[in-house]
């Protein structure tokens, strides 16, 4: 959370680094970013009005480049106001779109700032996340303005309602600092990739053990239950202590640190919560009164979870859902007292297994629905009952000597929870079974002291009664806006103005390739990875790491064993698995020869005859086997790094820095024909090709693209402004993308003579585009700025 304590932008609140959020400022005194002071809207001739103090100030006709840099912002940033090697690209025109304004003010924002994580710091095999909202894509009714991943956060809680933002600032404020056997909450996280807001905790490294210990402990195990009793009630009264009442427990709440100490994790008792309303949900409905047998299938379906809740929580669940029980007369209130209930339930389950559960099913059974107008009379003897039971079960364990731990967890189980021991009790008793009470003279946890009467229930709070329509929702939507009606629904949204996207974020660098196939979509980049995303959702699915240089190149075998192939700068070549469960270290790898002169892999593509083809810093293609990985042929000719490379109908294509595309035979590897050779020099370095049927597309650092039909040169144009990295051709769809922040899209028409091309639209970007993949109605695309985006529809 560095970058939160730096100064930022009042408008997208990003961090000035000076390069791509450079501080202007305004003749008042205030600074905004260079990039924003292009959005705000011209109100007046010559005048804007500046988004702190809404004063009226003066802008230059050039622009906001002639404003003076805030210089002390700038020695803010660590390691120096600008780095020299890295090139400050100009900021693009978008003036013409529509200003996004705060809808929040100063002291809402201040009142968050410090909870927010930014969006690359989170993974998430390593936290437990809790959704609690959800946000937009960043850009609305067709408009390609991209409102910052803060602004986006900001908006989502700015939207909750005040008792849900409430319950949340609650959770934060009091566990965002380290509390006694409390997993710490890290704070909000958005996931630019699902467009969800997430409440994100420690997870501690060795998980849950307590569904593995149940049973196990015999009366030579006292001493290590009693440490275990102790440090679950511990966690309980921390939470007490910020006056929240779980109201329901699982094993799964209770974590294992490496030094064996158990943890409470407050994400899984929200969780739990929210597990817990789906089962009295599936019971009934509005309106109805259940008896026996649905209470009996209740609590059986809770416990195959492992889940424990107490009667009066119970009871007010099924007093939210409209839902009665017949019979029943109890109404008891929730106090700190039901988390007893809880603990002694968890505790006489781990040393009894099973045979509590079923004693635990048929007391809960009586006690709510076997009640009438002398319930109290009926529990009182259904409860005496089984509490012979559980005592009972509970000496066969442990003996004699655990008589007072035996009455105490009973009376923990009292129906009326006033006359329930605390946990602080359960606590001193506990700790009796480890330090004899002659020789504690530690202070017993005198200043566990709270409001009895007081506490939040966080299992009926809002945060696990949030709405889960909104999420829901909002999956719908995207599905809907997902489903392809065909190759033209890319082009339609285009022509319509009705593009969307999705942000796939989580590379530390920029994306070098893309492939889709096996329903995943793969991206590689300089951070020496390669992701996985689903295609169904777009969620991250799992990262293959291993090399250890920056991978530039990614392709796709999507046959009988699907395979995903990266090539590295270094030389690597790896291949990985994409069958579930994805592994952790690659199927096969190898390095070509390396040669500190050259640059490694530049290009991949594969063949349908099982083979690996690789351009390469050498001025090499080499083609590999993908059983052995065996070097089976090598093609020489070009004169510099062979920078791109394609397979189609039995032809490689290959282009290189040498400004020419060579054709070859896949058959013997013999040269077919040279491409560009005639050309002046003028045509400079081929960045990218791509081949379908008998067309084949060649683009240039200057901004070129040629066009040939069967090896002949149909077209030549001039289409972007810098050098176009990336393109992508789809029968007679072709997408080029651009060093100048432009994805362009073309309509190739004609004959085999005559080649029309009809422009259908752009894209302008907030980034380099480095990678493009159109599949299925969809244009998948990756940038120098480490995300990833997936357009499609904005139906």
């Amino acid at each position: 959370m560095e970058s939160q304590d730096l100064p930022e932008c009042p408008v997208c609140l990003q961090p000035y680094d000076g390069e791509c959020t450079i501080p202007r400022v305004l003749a008042c005194g205030h600074t905004v970013c260079e990039s924003c002071l292009l959005n705000l809207p011209k109100k007046l001739p010559g005048a804007i009005r500046c988004p702190a103090c809404t004063v009226l100030v003066k802008y230059p006709p050039e622009g906001p480049t002639t404003l003076p840099k805030n210089i002390d912002l700038l020695r803010l940033i660590p390691g120096g106001s600008e780095n020299p090697r890295k090139p400050v690209y100009k900021s693009k025109n978008v003036s013409n779109l529509p200003f996004l304004p705060r809808s929040w003010s100063d002291e809402f924002y201040s009142n968050w700032k410090s909870y927010l994580l930014r969006d690359d710091t989170v993974e998430r095999d390593q936290v437990s996340l809790l959704p609690v909202g959800s946000f937009s894509s960043g850009g609305e009714d067709g408009s390609l303005f991209k409102a910052g991943y803060l602004v986006r956060v900001m908006d989502c809680l700015r939207e909750m309602k005040e008792e849900e933002r409430g319950e949340l600032g609650l959770v934060l404020r009091a566990f965002t600092k380290q509390n006694c056997r409390i997993c710490r909450v890290l704070g909000l996280w958005g996931d630019l990739g699902d467009g969800v807001l997430y409440l994100a905790s420690e997870k501690q490294k060795r998980g849950n053990f307590l569904d593995k210990n149940l049973g196990c402990f015999e009366k030579e195990g006292v001493f290590n239950f009693a440490l275990m009793g102790m440090e679950m009630c511990e966690a309980v009264i921390s939470l007490h202590k910020e006056g929240l009442i779980a109201g329901c427990l699982s094993f799964s709440c209770f974590q294992l640190d490496d030094f064996g100490h158990i943890y409470l994790d407050l994400i899984e008792v929200l969780l739990t919560g929210r597990g817990i309303q789906d089962v009295v949900a599936n019971v009934g409905f509005s309106g109805k009164k259940i008896g026996d047998g649905e209470i009996r299938m209740l609590f059986k379906d809770l416990l195959k979870r492992d889940v424990f809740v107490c009667p009066e929580v119970l009871l007010k669940l099924l007093e939210k859902e409209g839902t009665g029980v017949e019979c029943c007369s109890l109404k008891y209130p929730i106090r700190y007292s039901s988390d007893a209930w809880l603990l002694s339930c968890i505790l006489l389950r781990i040393v009894n297994g099973d045979v509590f559960s079923d004693e635990w099913v048929e007391y809960m059974c009586h006690i709510i629905v076997k009640g009438s107008e002398n319930s109290e009379i009926d529990c009182s003897s259904v409860y005496t009952s089984s509490m012979e039971k559980v005592s009972s079960l509970l000496g066969t364990k442990f003996g004699a000597e655990c008589v007072s731990l035996q009455q105490i967890l009973c009376k923990c189980l009292d129906v009326d929870p006033e006359s329930r021991s605390l946990v602080v009790d359960v606590w001193k008793c506990i700790r009796e079974l480890v330090i004899r009470p002659q020789f504690d003279k530690m202070v017993k946890l005198d200043g566990a002291s709270y409001d009895e009467n007081g506490g939040r229930c966080m299992v009926v709070g809002k945060l696990c009664l949030l709405s889960r329509e909104r999420t829901e929702t909002q999956e719908k939507d995207e599905l809907q806006g997902k489903e392809a009606n065909g190759a033209t629904d890319m082009v339609n949204g285009l022509t319509e103005g009705r593009i969307k996207w999705k942000d796939l974020q989580g590379h530390l660098d920029c994306v070098t390739g893309l492939a889709v196939g096996g329903g995943y979509l793969f991206s590689s980049s300089f951070d020496k990875s390669v992701k996985v995303w689903s295609l169904q959702d777009y969620s991250h699915v799992h990262t293959f790491r291993g090399h250890e240089h920056k991978v530039m190149a990614v392709v796709c075998v999507d046959e009988e064993q699907p395979l995903c192939i990266s090539g590295d700068s270094g030389g690597g070549i790896f291949l990985w698995s994409i069958n579930i469960p994805f592994g952790q270290e690659p199927l096969k790898k190898w390095y070509e020869e390396k040669d500190w002169r050259y640059s490694g892999i530049h290009a991949l593509a594969v063949s349908e005859n099982g083979y690996l083809y690789t351009g390469s810093g050498d001025k090499l293609i080499k083609e590999w086997s993908l059983r052995d990985g065996t070097l089976s042929g090598t093609m020489t000719g070009h004169k510099s790094v062979v920078s791109a490379i394609a397979v189609n109908n039995g032809v490689l294509y290959s282009g290189s820095w040498d400004g020419t595309v060579r054709l070859w035979s896949l058959s013997d590897h013999s040269l077919l024909t040279v491409l560009g050779e005639d050309m002046p020099r003028a045509v400079s370095t081929v960045l990218s090709l791509a081949a379908d049927q008998h067309t084949l597309i060649a683009t240039y650092e200057n901004g070129s693209v040629k066009i040939w039909r069967h090896d002949v040169l149909r077209k030549s144009m001039q289409i972007h402004n810098g050098a176009i990295f990336t393109v992508s051709l789809d029968g007679k769809w072709l997408f080029t993308g651009s060093w100048d922040r432009t994805i362009k899209a073309q309509e190739l028409a004609g004959d085999d003579v005559e080649v029309d091309v009809r422009h259908i639209g752009s894209i302008p970007c907030d980034s380099v585009i480095t990678a493009l993949s159109y599949s299925e109605g969809k244009l998948f695309v990756g940038f120098g700025d480490r995300t990833v985006k997936v357009y499609y529809h904005g139906k």
